[in-house]
């Protein structure tokens, strides 16, 4: 019997061969810090396509260069950047597996840049982190241009889908937060007018049928922060606006408060339901589920679509084929390493 995580999933143009995505994790390997992948990031993705994950989403990528979490993080600010990101996505392709690229501005975590900037002048907690400047009205609108220049960019190089990162504290996050947007202009009276209009700007320059997804923290732990009620009313904004998938994470808005993050597999599933669930819109649930019978119970009761698993794809890039073996499916590897199985 075929096991839940491995039938294939369609949303708009993006056809799934498994239901398992690589989530995206920051590799702080640019050499050059100029934002372009390298030799590192050019295995490092292919391998986990090789190893079978129906979709790959690459790390954080900005769409300036002090919009960086480090000098070392990737960017998609430059026509130049284009070509070393479609030799990964043609690589990846050729292996079988989807990629798409999370596009993002760390804002206020911006740990290198000068100045940062941020809806308003809040700093992140910690030594490494300055006070960012509250950008102008006129410049959120620019910044949201940004967003579009480089969904552009990442349509050009290829990609099958692009993610936008709302989620861990950076900036979308940072005006959808009452935490960190104390704004008086229509960015602050909307918490959800930034993430809505990067939506819009983006969407207009992907293909009609390719779908946008967003990563989004469902509840804040920090005190004062927003809770999962909030959460459901930004993506039903978001999915107004042209979101097709949510990427449903938690946290890294501060330093929790009374409410604690889980620590335990599974923990964040719920919330990643319950969104799914109040707006019928498709879910990936990620955190802590790089047990296979954990991954195929989420997908199998209903609680995701998809199930993005990170630590787990690291400390092994053939996670779907060992998950295909535990669960019983017929192994569908490259037939160079077919003798090993």
């Amino acid at each position: 019997m075929m096991a839940h995580l491995f039938t294939p999933f369609t949303v708009g143009s993006l056809e799934l061969k498994n239901r398992i995505v690589m989530a995206p994790m920051c590799q702080y390997s640019v050499t050059a810090k100029d934002g372009k992948p390298n030799d590192w990031h050019y295995t490092h993705y292919t391998s986990r396509a090789i190893g079978g994950a129906g979709l790959v989403i690459i790390e954080m990528t900005d769409v300036e260069p002090d919009g960086r979490i480090s000098d070392f993080d990737l960017g998609l600010w430059s026509d130049d950047h284009i070509a070393p990101f479609a030799r990964i996505v043609d690589a990846c392709h050729g292996y079988g597996a989807k990629i798409g690229v999370q596009i993002a501005h760390a804002g206020r975590k911006a740990e290198d840049a000068a100045t940062p900037v941020a809806p308003s002048a809040i700093a992140f907690e910690g030594p490494q982190y300055k006070v960012p400047r509250e950008l102008s009205t006129d410049e959120v609108k620019r910044m949201v241009e940004r967003f579009g220049q480089a969904a552009k960019r990442a349509v050009a190089a290829g990609f099958d889908t692009i993610e936008l990162h709302g989620a861990h504290g950076y900036l979308i996050h940072q005006f959808q937060s009452p935490v960190t947007n104390r704004r008086s202009d229509e960015y602050g009276q909307d918490l959800a007018r930034f993430g809505v209009e990067v939506i819009q700007a983006v969407k207009s320059e992907m293909p009609s049928s390719m779908p946008l997804l967003i990563r989004i923290s469902a509840v804040e732990y920090v005190d004062g922060g927003y809770g999962i009620d909030h959460a459901i009313e930004l993506c039903r904004r978001y999915r107004e606006a042209g979101v097709d998938v949510v990427h449903v994470s938690s946290g890294g808005e501060g330093r929790p408060g009374k409410r604690k993050p889980g620590n335990y597999p599974g923990y964040q599933v719920p919330f990643a339901r319950q969104i799914k669930e109040a707006l019928d819109v498709p879910v990936i649930a990620v955190g802590m589920l790089d047990e296979y019978a954990l991954a195929e119970s989420v997908i199998a009761s209903g609680d995701a679509d998809l199930v993005a698993i990170g630590r787990g794809l690291l400390r092994d890039p053939y996670w779907p084929i060992h998950a295909a073996q535990a669960l019983g499916v017929e192994l569908n590897v490259p037939k160079q390493y077919a003798r090993a199985f």
